[in-house]
């Protein structure tokens, strides 16, 4: 199977490290990952913002560079959404490659069957469900099934897990207050878990709810789910 990482532009430009992590993690159980540099944004800031003909030339070179390859693997629910979701009305020849698009659990569930990636975090974390993820995607648990098999570990669950942290792109910028105060029921539910680190399958929410913590100064560690699936560990 070809596989390429679409790296998305938040985590190519601030959370390089959860894409060397998916790599590691196929790596490790013997798949190759192609990493085409003429990859750009997915369009979604363009597209949901209401504008789509700008969106529409990033689409078109996604096809163009990954059409090529039998999957295509992200570490962002919301970017995994906006191709699968959006991609097929923008530009209808995007379809296919739109349907070979996957968030790294899909990938490591649903089409190669695995769930024990051979990973070993000996820390106390909890999950938080982000919104495409949960409810475009409809992931499940996935992303928890992966965690429960890392050694280690130990899961705690998180209050009204489902709720939005309050993120959502550009709502954080046009509504602030609702935002902060969504947040900050997040960040309490996040300090009840009593976990130390909390998770997540993106990086963009990640970001809202650590500065929320960190300006709190918890000491709660915010990390994607990725880069603790990259653990070392022996496999069983």
């Amino acid at each position: 199977m070809r596989i390429a990482l679409f790296i998305t532009c938040v985590n190519d430009i601030a959370f390089p490290q959860t894409g060397i992590a998916v790599t590691r993690i196929l790596e490790r159980l013997g798949h190759t990952v192609d990493f085409p540099t003429a990859q750009t944004c997915c369009g979604q800031m363009h597209a949901n913002t209401g504008y789509r003909a700008e969106a529409l030339p990033m689409v078109r070179n996604y096809v163009d560079v990954f059409d090529r390859y039998d999957a295509i693997v992200t570490p962002s629910g919301s970017c995994t959404a906006m191709v699968r979701d959006q991609y097929p009305h923008l530009h209808p020849a995007a379809a296919s490659v739109a349907a070979r698009t996957y968030e790294l659990s899909e990938l490591l569930v649903d089409v190669l069957g695995v769930t024990d990636v051979g990973a070993e975090f000996a820390e106390r974390v909890t999950y938080h469900p982000t919104c495409h993820g949960l409810r475009m995607l409809r992931l499940g648990d996935k992303p928890l099934a992966l965690l429960r098999q890392v050694r280690g570990i130990q899961l705690v669950e998180l209050g009204d897990a489902e709720e939005c942290c309050g993120f959502g792109g550009t709502f954080a910028l046009k509504n602030p207050d609702v935002s902060t105060a969504m947040l900050t029921d997040k960040c309490r539910r996040v300090l009840d878990s009593g976990a130390s680190v909390l998770a997540a399958a993106d990086n963009s929410c990640l970001a809202h709810i650590g500065g929320g913590l960190g300006r709190g100064r918890s000491g709660v560690r915010v990390m994607h789910y990725a880069e603790i699936l990259a653990s070392p560990g022996a496999p069983a």
